[in-house]
């Protein structure tokens, strides 16, 4: 059995980032992710890592840049807008072909929005994360336990693929405090360092990605290597809970804090006799689209997305997979309000009873 602790959400990532090799965060304080280099501005120091406050959210991605290009385990974390201020970074980052782990404890939006917690942030996550139309990973932890799993593993998936990975929680997890059970921490040794990464090439010519303008060939070229991995993504990477869907004929889809609450619902909904099921993306980028595509769509007579932002910004992606065969519902709160047991609960069983909107 690993190392116990009682830890919010923002502490355990940090935490399992250090025990995963992470060396380097630079970042900017914004709520409410501001637990996170807050523990690392001691945290690291203690294991010879460095911890940089920059001036800007636009300085701090750039210094994640240029010590991933040095072949250190590097991160930074933020909110709502100052993730949109290093979209340019993680968009060169994945140019680059350099690993970098990306936290987003999102806030309501848009704008400046709300510092309380919100899933505002799913669209740029999946859809927009930067210009230039790549991709990364994106993870969406439940829990505080989850979120220290994931953030320990990101690291070999960015050096895997050498692209940048997104972990997207909201800012109730990022808060809430739930006993986390600690990983073994990954000692990284200098043969452990990547062989492409500029402490390797013993002053040898630096061969990158990055270079003032690409000729069209190089770059087509490049993004197809990027295409053929975002498909092989799809094939082996997708990571999903699916509860009680054997039966259901309905079906909710929701992640992060969402998630949590449709499950309670559908426990206590199945009490009354409500045939409901969750399907539980883990993986937003590269989405489940088999778990919804493959439901038996003679039993099933709608997908209910709860989200907590409205509109609902997970919908499309649900539609291209239901592809007409039952109607899609959505449910959520938004600015700040949270979801509620109660709220959810009833949304469900006025949908089911054919009172909800199917907007």
């Amino acid at each position: 059995m690993g190392e116990k602790r009682f830890m919010k959400g923002n502490e355990a990532i940090a935490e399992a980032a250090v025990r995963g090799g992470c060396r380097f965060f630079a970042g900017y304080p914004i709520t409410p992710q501001n637990e996170i280099p807050e523990y690392l501005s001691w945290r690291l120091p203690e294991v010879g890592g460095s911890f940089v406050q920059g001036e800007s959210e636009i300085a701090s991605v750039n210094m994640v840049y240029g010590a991933s290009a040095m072949g250190t385990r590097a991160m930074t974390s933020s909110s709502g807008p100052g993730i949109s201020l290093k979209a340019e970074g993680i968009s060169y980052l994945a140019a680059a072909m350099l690993p970098a782990l990306i936290v987003n404890i999102s806030r309501g939006g848009p704008g400046l929005g709300s510092i309380q917690p919100a899933q505002s942030d799913y669209l740029q996550a999946t859809k927009a994360l930067g210009h230039g139309g790549f991709h990364a990973m994106v993870f969406a932890p439940n829990s505080a336990q989850e979120a220290c799993d994931i953030v320990y593993e990101s690291f070999e998936y960015a050096e895997r693929d050498r692209n940048p990975v997104l972990v997207l929680m909201d800012g109730c997890l990022g808060n809430i405090m739930e006993e986390v059970e600690l990983p073994e921490m990954k000692e990284i040794k200098y043969e452990d360092v990547p062989e492409w990464s500029l402490s390797r090439r013993n002053g040898r010519d630096y061969q990158g990605n990055i270079t003032p303008i690409y000729t069209e060939p190089i770059l087509e070229g490049l993004n197809a290597m990027a295409g053929e991995m975002y498909k092989d993504w799809e094939e082996n990477d997708v990571k999903v809970e699916e509860f009680m869907v054997d039966d259901a004929e309905y079906v909710i889809v929701a992640y992060g804090i969402a998630s949590r609450v449709s499950k309670e619902a559908v426990i206590n909904l199945r009490e009354k006799g409500i045939k409901v099921g969750l399907i539980r993306p883990i993986t937003l980028f590269p989405f489940p689209k088999k778990s919804i595509k493959n439901l038996d769509y003679n039993r099933v007579k709608g997908i209910i997305d709860i989200e907590m932002t409205i509109p609902a910004q997970m919908r499309d992606d649900i539609e291209l997979q239901v592809m007409g065969r039952c109607p899609v519902y959505e449910y959520g709160r938004s600015g700040g309000c949270l979801l509620d047991d109660d709220g959810v609960r009833e949304a469900i069983e006025n949908i089911v009873c054919g009172g909800g909107e199917n907007g």
